[in-house]
């Protein structure tokens, strides 16, 4: 993984406390319904492997920062939560029935990764890789988006990521709906757990910090308000071994 994928080992906690999970329905589209041994690989805090188990499934993590697997291994104490990364898989060939990857595919490196995940998966096994991505039809997320920048990734109509053969069929894309809610108040730490923010200079978090607090306290649709929906579109991506 690069650089900037390890930046989240420092805010850790923040991550796991404001990220949003997966929607079940987006896995059951990606893996199916049917129990399966999963991988879930760059798995951070676990948030992935939770709505896993919660759709039924046998998962192993595999998460390459010591500090992210920590988090993970608090709120997963009976899931088997390994170091390594998807250029190097610490699993037999041919060990789990599917991969998942929430949020983290951009950071791998393709010619490396994909005959790792090849390797571990079983005769037809799929990957899947999803994106949970803010819904920027809904005026205020769009507002934000012009501060922070959009979250792109993931929404194309192909997949974005160069080719995936001779080791996977082409992709299929689906896409899931859902909202989650949050503390106003907490709109800035969603935006501080972004690895653009953690890399950025002092005075462009200054900045960020000042012009989502603005929007927070000014925008109507957040003003004087406890909590609020934030609107997502899972974006999936699955595939075939082949």
């Amino acid at each position: 993984m690069s650089s900037p994928a390890l930046s989240f080992g420092s805010t850790a906690r923040l991550y796991d406390s404001i990220r949003p999970t997966y929607p079940v329905p987006a896995i059951t589209w990606a893996i199916g319904a049917e129990p399966v041994r999963v991988l879930d690989l760059g798995a951070g805090t676990g948030l992935l492997t939770g709505a896993l188990h919660a759709a039924g499934h046998e998962v192993i993590a595999v998460e390459p920062d010591e500090q992210m697997r920590a988090v993970a291994a608090e709120r997963h104490p009976d899931t088997r939560i390994l170091a390594g990364s998807a250029e190097d898989i610490p699993l037999p060939d041919e060990s789990v029935d599917a991969v998942v990857v929430g949020q983290a595919y951009h950071w791998f490196t393709p010619q490396d990764a994909l005959p790792q995940m090849h390797r571990v998966l079983r005769a037809d096994g799929v990957l899947a890789a999803m994106w949970n991505i803010r819904d920027d039809r809904t005026p205020w997320v769009a507002a934000l988006s012009g501060i922070v920048g959009s979250e792109g990734y993931g929404m194309e109509s192909a997949w974005p990521y160069g080719p995936v053969t001779p080791w996977f069929t082409d992709p299929e894309r689906g896409l899931t709906e859902h909202t989650v809610t949050v503390p106003t108040d907490r709109l800035t730490d969603l935006v501080r757990s972004r690895s653009s923010y953690l890399t950025a200079d002092a005075a462009e978090q200054a900045r960020l910090d000042r012009e989502i607090t603005e929007l927070a306290t000014t925008d109507p649709a957040l003003a004087d308000r406890d909590t609020i929906d934030v609107p997502y579109r899972t974006c999936a991506y699955r595939m075939r071994r082949i």
